[in-house]
């Protein structure tokens, strides 16, 4: 095998092996990748996600779906609100996790989710909220899901850089395993062509 394609095959088989972590997940690769955030750019987002989104749990503690039930609401309110409880305290603690290494695409995928999954059971409790509580408490929970909303679009944005960067990379690497393979694959009488070359 050329000396030239030993290195790549080994990358290829190690980039593989490790959940198809690249050398574009170093510092100065992610900062060099056109469009792509660097790492230490993105921590700060996924830390205001967090803040965020902890801030929906006094709100959420504030609503008393038992009540509801008792007026005639559905059951599935107050489990809605559990779910919406659990599901902050998720996120939250997914994206301090995240920020600690942000450039993991499925990690960043899963928690993109889960922040969407969250999006839409709040939409159903602030109905509930305003059907059978309180319409200005309603509005402060939607207030402060609003508020949010800047870094969950530009961790969206990210998200979508990242997968980019993630494919040209394979796409480079498919790119050179094809060429070294055809050099190792050749017949002898061709490999020595090129050597002399």
């Amino acid at each position: 095998m050329p000396r030239a394609c030993a290195p790549l095959l080994l990358l290829l088989v190690v980039y593989q092996a490790f959940g198809q972590q690249s050398p574009a997940n170093s510092p100065t690769a992610a900062a060099a990748a056109p469009g792509l955030e660097a790492d230490w750019d993105v921590a700060p987002v996924l830390q205001d996600i967090a803040k965020n989104t902890d801030k929906l749990l006094p709100a959420l503690d504030r609503v008393d779906a038992r009540v509801w039930v008792d007026q005639g609401a559905s059951e599935t309110y107050a489990e809605q609100v559990q779910l919406c409880k659990d599901m902050v305290k998720t996120v939250s603690a997914m994206a301090r996790d995240l920020a600690q290494n942000p450039e993991q695409l499925a990690a960043s995928i899963n928690l993109f989710i889960r922040m969407q999954t969250l999006d839409v059971m709040l939409i159903s409790v602030e109905e509930g909220v305003r059907k059978y509580q309180k319409a200005a408490d309603a509005q402060a929970l939607a207030g402060l899901e609003a508020e949010g909303s800047p870094t969950r679009d530009r961790f969206q944005r990210y998200i979508i850089s990242l997968a980019g960067a993630r494919e040209q990379d394979l796409k480079v690497m498919d790119e050179e395993a094809q060429r070294c393979r055809g050099i190792v694959t050749a017949p002898a009488a061709t490999a020595k062509t090129i050597k002399k070359k």
